[in-house]
């Protein structure tokens, strides 16, 4: 499997795409993006306990891959509760903005139609996963619910993931284009358990709260969950 430096991204920081690969940062004019959604990562969540420093690597105090209990790799001496449902962390309030200190979010696997090998890593914050849908703006967790009442493979199509409003935190909507060829499909399809996907969707923590340089990619966990 690859390593982290090797993992492309697209970072939502300031409500814009930003396409992040080979040690270079490109930052879309658009509010919206085409793509083709691989796989997905079940939803985590993640509790930080320090200040944001954009001068260092934030590295979560607790985090959880199943949001049930923290995964193994928490040191003992950091585990804010046993369970998730009981962390003071979960709590309403607990966070920014009247919302909870430890958040939710989830890892997808996505290429663009016309360079299907390259998988791209796009992790979004609950505000995009959770949450009803409006004018037909669907977060992550309606927009699976409807492909499947239709009874067709997020794979098999393309899916807009566009910005919605202009939330502190930003927010994503998804909903469907159209299905994709015959030829793009066969090679989508190959991607889907390809070690680069898997790398996307796999949750990485940062061991060390290492100094940044400006100018450096930063992977993994982030503070704003981008």
């Amino acid at each position: 499997m690859g390593s982290a430096n090797s993992l492309r991204r697209i970072s939502i920081r300031g409500s814009k795409f930003n396409i992040v690969a080979d040690g270079k940062e490109v930052t879309l004019d658009s509010n919206s993006i085409d793509v083709v959604i691989v796989n997905a990562a079940p939803v985590s969540r993640a509790y930080y306990g320090d200040a944001y420093d954009p001068n260092r690597v934030a590295v979560p105090t607790c985090w959880s891959s199943d949001t049930q209990v923290p995964l193994v790799d928490v040191p003992q001496e950091q585990r804010q509760a046993m369970r998730c449902m009981d962390c003071p962390q979960n709590i309403r309030g607990s966070g920014q903005y009247g919302g909870r200190a430890c958040r939710f979010s989830q890892r997808l696997a996505v290429v663009f139609r016309d360079k299907p090998e390259e998988v791209y890593q796009l992790q979004i914050p609950a505000t995009s996963i959770f949450g009803s849908a409006t004018k037909g703006d669907m977060g992550m967790q309606n927009y699976a619910r409807l492909l499947a009442k239709h009874d067709t493979p997020v794979v098999t199509i393309t899916t807009q993931v566009s910005f919605v409003g202009d939330s502190a935190v930003p927010k994503l909507c998804f909903k469907p284009v159209d299905r994709l060829d015959k030829d793009t499909l066969e090679i989508v399809s190959t991607m889907i358990d390809h070690e680069d996907t898997l790398q996307a969707i796999t949750m990485s923590v940062p061991v060390t709260s290492e100094p940044v340089s400006p100018f450096s990619v930063v992977e993994g966990f982030e503070l704003n969950a981008n």
